[in-house]
């Protein structure tokens, strides 16, 4: 006789549907990461940025900060797109870099807040124009190697948060206590991360774009491609009046690449990507106004899926940071539709704009082969 507990045919059928699911998910993480070795980044940066948030927000070191901008906010920023930024295998390299890299950020912050005093009589789109400085560095600073991208990358970065807080030199000692903070931040986790960590440099980068004889470097073309989009945006600014022109200037200075071609190639997988991302997050801002740790949650594993696919699956990163994106802002109080929507068309502006500028100004070609 047979003692053995029988499994109701109820209980087979409803585990049935939850295993293949997850073998399909199983796969598909694989085929975009195999080895686990961006998942583990992913999971990196979102740790560094908790960290540097909750450093900032503690009441010992915020307390003695002046400033109207909140610590936790500027840290986690800088400390997890510098986190984004470094590509070194080994810890005492990528120590050195997430160095380099959060104090680069500081020195966009302070650069903005310096050169936008004077800048302000120009009315709403007078400070923007230090935007276009960091616009040219992204680009220009690709010739220096990963690191030197993630610098200029790094330096837009601290002024895009400068511009969006509005610091002013009463901020300076914000801003450079953020970068200490940031950069314990970032380092401690790939010191602990170590050997499990192999950083793949994106294609673009690595590859980077070939050099013509008898012209100038690339590179600089590819910063005067996006500096030109960035202060035709700020003129429109100024025109017409942009409700998000910081996102427009954003995604003009990222879709730049290294050919012509690359860059309609980029701006078509972000525009899917935006087109994916952003309705998702904004199906979720009912949760967000009622559930926000479930939100910041999702938000989290957004990132890693974003730190996974952004070396050869852009279009999946920008979904992923799309839709991040919106649901943090909807968590911290953010719920205007008409505001989310209206940076979703600026961003499809700035793509358009950084076609424009790559066809137009000193267009970059891509050598045929055997020539």
């Amino acid at each position: 006789m047979n003692d053995s507990p029988q499994r109701s045919p109820d209980q087979g059928d409803a585990s049935r549907p939850v295993l293949p699911s997850l073998s399909a998910l199983g796969r598909w993480l694989d085929r975009i990461d195999p080895g686990t070795h961006r998942r583990i980044k992913g999971l990196r940066l979102v740790t560094a940025y908790g960290i540097a948030a909750a450093l900032g927000a503690l009441q010992d070191i915020a307390h003695h900060v002046p400033g109207s901008i909140p610590l936790s906010y500027l840290a986690g920023s800088f400390a997890l797109w510098a986190s984004v930024s470094e590509g070194k295998s080994t810890r005492a390299e990528s120590g050195r870099d997430l160095t380099l890299l959060s104090f680069s950020a500081s020195l966009g912050a302070l650069l903005f807040v310096f050169l936008s005093e004077p800048l302000r009589v120009a009315g709403r789109a007078g400070p923007e124009m230090v935007l276009v400085t960091g616009a040219f560095l992204v680009g220009y600073l690709k010739r220096f190697g990963v690191l030197g991208a993630g610098i200029g990358s790094q330096i837009y970065i601290g002024e895009l948060l400068a511009y969006g807080a509005r610091l002013t030199t009463d901020d300076v000692l914000a801003i450079a206590i953020a970068a200490l903070i940031a950069t314990l931040a970032s380092v401690v986790p790939r010191m602990l991360s170590g050997p499990a960590e192999r950083p793949v440099t994106p294609a673009v980068l690595a590859a980077g774009p070939q050099v013509v004889p008898g012209r100038c470097s690339p590179e600089l073309f590819m910063g005067l491609q996006a500096a030109i989009g960035a202060l035709v945006i700020v003129l429109l600014n100024g025109l017409v009046g942009l409700e998000e022109s910081a996102w427009a200037i954003t995604a003009c200075t990222y879709v730049v690449a290294g050919s012509a071609t690359g860059t309609v190639e980029r701006v078509r997988r972000r525009i899917i990507g935006t087109l994916i991302g952003v309705p998702l997050g904004i199906a979720c801002l009912p949760v967000a106004e009622h559930a926000p740790l479930l939100v910041w949650a999702a938000a989290a594993i957004a990132m890693v899926i974003y730190s996974m696919a952004l070396p050869e699956r852009y279009d999946v990163a920008c979904a992923a940071f799309a839709f991040t994106l919106i649901v943090t802002l909807a968590a911290s109080g953010v719920h205007s539709y008409a505001l989310l929507a209206a940076r979703a068309w600026e961003t499809l502006l700035g793509g358009a704009l950084g076609i424009v500028a790559a066809m137009v100004v000193f267009p970059i070609r891509t050598p045929r082969s055997g020539k």
